[in-house]
């Protein structure tokens, strides 16, 4: 069964995101666990939790991911921003927790000049003060494209910010298609290879969630510019041979691509057809 959704707004509510999803033709959501550029959210009463809950057991939902603000840099040099950055995944964490949502997502981070080693430092900081052990809810690092001084642009980061935390059983890795690509993995041309690197360095039991976009940029090119599917330098072939893979097979993929909901609803009935699945 293929679980399938895309990043929904929750300007009307978690319940009513959710709702819009499963009438997409979706089985999953990735929401923002706040506003993505600022520190703003919203608290949810009972009864939305309840109805969100109730909403997603009509529609067979498999598991929601939170994607942590893109203001939020767990390996910055700068005090205030740091500080921020805990509280935000202290808070979030905890919040998407009491929802009920599986996974949250969050981009590790820049260096911002201190080094990469010294920004895994802090990235391991800041999960630690955020992460306690007890909660349900498991926080997926995501693949980057590596514009700058990102944290994220292979497998070997990633698996030493998972080996140097407290509490690595709550750590887990969301690949991103676009940002792979772009980083140097090369899944249009090896995705064989690229799988058993990452199984190599990571694990692929540590592999939970696919954010399925294509690429505006050529391989290698470390930008981070997602294009609708097919429409992109990965392209539609390479795409569907990820989600057709065995080792990838299973995983919830969540479109991030630059369309409103009607457009994702297009992308993922082409995607089950492409898939055989209509």
């Amino acid at each position: 069964m293929l679980t399938i959704g895309s990043h929904m707004s929750i300007a009307e509510g978690i319940a009513k995101a959710a709702e819009n999803a499963g009438k997409m033709g979706a089985n999953t959501m990735q929401i923002f666990s706040r506003n993505p550029r600022g520190s703003g959210y919203r608290n949810y009463e009972a009864r939305e939790v309840e109805n969100f809950q109730s909403i997603r057991k009509e529609y067979h939902f498999g598991p929601v991911l939170a994607h942590a603000p893109y203001t939020m840099n767990l390996a910055s040099a700068r005090e205030q921003t740091y500080e921020f950055a805990c509280m935000v995944i202290r808070e979030d964490v905890a919040r998407m927790d009491a929802l009920g949502i599986e996974n949250i997502v969050f981009h590790p981070g820049s260096h911002t000049g201190i080094g990469v080693d010294a920004g895994i430092q802090n990235i391991i900081a800041g999960l630690d003060q955020a992460i306690t052990g007890q909660e349900r809810i498991m926080v997926l690092l995501e693949t980057m494209s590596g514009k700058g001084t990102e944290i994220g642009v292979n497998f070997k980061e990633l698996k030493a910010i998972h080996d140097g935390v407290k509490h690595p059983e709550k750590i887990g890795i969301c690949l991103d298609t676009c940002h792979v690509f772009s980083a140097g993995y090369d899944i249009v041309n090896d995705l064989e290879g690229v799988i058993k690197e990452f199984d190599r360095i990571l694990g692929l039991d540590l592999l939970r969630a696919i954010h399925l976009n294509d690429s505006m940029m050529p391989f290698g090119a470390h930008k981070d510019r997602h294009a609708p599917i097919g429409d992109g330098e990965i392209g539609m072939e390479a795409l569907i041979n990820v989600l057709k893979h065995p080792a990838l097979a299973g995983l919830p993929v969540y479109l991030e691509t630059p369309f409103d909901d009607e457009g994702h609803k297009k992308e993922i009935l082409v995607i089950k057809e492409k898939l055989n699945l209509k």
